[in-house]
């Protein structure tokens, strides 16, 4: 089975990858491919470069400077999209080439980046704003406002919801929504009913 799990970031979508992790998935974080294929794939660089000039330097790419640029432009984003995703699927169509029994892949730009369509079941991680922006200060070291900024830049939770097969809201502790990813996998049979496995094991 491949899952495709999708949402906001600063959602904790890392908690259901865990879980699933847990259970031999093989987990495919399309943000960790992307930030792969600008170490060792120039090309994609290259055209990065060229539609946003200098925000490659010395071969790296600068991500807050890039970040600045498309945030708040719509258009620029798309385009920055279009680059990116042709790339990234064509690494996550190779990972998957073995067949693994059962794999997740994580992209916030799972519809749009044509991913969904190799998932059997997709499912959207919800949470609270001020959650998402905490956590993103926390994590990435950004203010409130570079980490609204993000946030702005995608989707809405209700299109999420709207568009996957299933949701999960992470709106309570760590241990609450760790029980809720088990339940949820209990419920696609990739946990069997019986099975002593408990959240705090994982």
């Amino acid at each position: 089975m491949i899952l495709g799990i999708t949402g906001g970031t600063g959602c904790g979508k890392t908690t259901l990858l865990n879980c699933i992790a847990e259970q031999g998935g093989l987990i495919l974080d399309c943000d960790a491919i992307y930030h792969d294929l600008l170490r060792t794939d120039p090309a994609l660089l290259r055209a990065i470069e060229a539609r946003f000039p200098g925000s490659v330097e010395n071969g790296t790419l600068q991500r807050k400077k890039l970040g600045n640029l498309v945030f708040s432009d719509e258009k620029a984003l798309e385009d920055l999209n279009a680059i990116t995703h042709g790339a990234v699927k064509a690494e996550v169509l190779r990972r998957l080439a073995g067949k693994p029994r059962l794999a997740a892949i994580d992209a916030i730009a799972l519809f749009e980046g044509g991913l969904a369509e190799l998932c059997d079941v997709t499912v959207a991680v919800t949470a609270p704003e001020e959650a998402r922006i905490q956590r993103l200060m926390v994590r990435d070291g950004i203010d409130r406002d570079y980490a609204r900024g993000r946030m702005n830049a995608q989707k809405s939770a209700s299109w999420f919801r709207e568009h996957c097969d299933y949701f999960l809201v992470n709106d309570g502790t760590q241990a609450q929504f760790q029980a809720a990813c088990l339940a949820f996998l209990r419920k696609l049979g990739i946990i069997e009913e019986n099975s002593n496995i408990r959240s705090e094991n994982l």
